[in-house]
């Protein structure tokens, strides 16, 4: 086997970081963008039952734009897990006011083609208010 060839087959195989930058850009059409890296449809050796996702980084969700009036129809929503618990309906602004990451978080996993087995990926995005990162 080349160096040329092994050196694809590792790139395939790996799991490599990609950077998005969220400045202006729609969390619900990025979501898309972002879940196809995170469940590896981009690589040859995809298959839906198999963990070969990258990871993903995403900066400056501070500055993320909704179309129109989406800021105030767009609603959240969040449960406790106790029964009579607190069930909370929270609006995009009020979200992204306390928690700027939170709607960038939130975005792909409101996607109706997830699994269980693909929700457990989301810990390989890490989202960041500014354009800097700091680790």
């Amino acid at each position: 086997m080349s160096s040329m060839q092994r050196a694809k087959q590792w790139a395939t195989f790996s799991r490599i970081w990609h950077i998005y930058d969220a400045k202006w850009q729609n969390p619900f059409e990025s979501a898309k963008l972002i879940a196809a890296y995170l469940k590896g449809q981009h690589k040859p050796i995809y298959h839906p039952l198999s963990d070969c996702g990258d990871h993903v980084v995403v900066t400056n969700c501070r500055e993320i734009a909704l179309p129109g009036p989406e800021w105030y129809q767009r609603v959240f929503f969040h449960h406790t897990g106790y029964p009579k618990g607190g069930a909370t309906w929270t609006l995009a602004w009020e979200l992204h006011r306390k928690n700027p990451t939170m709607i960038m978080q939130r975005a792909p996993r409101r996607l109706d083609s997830y699994t269980e087995q693909e929700v457990r990926d989301f810990p390989k995005v890490f989202d960041y208010p500014a354009d800097y990162v700091v680790r």
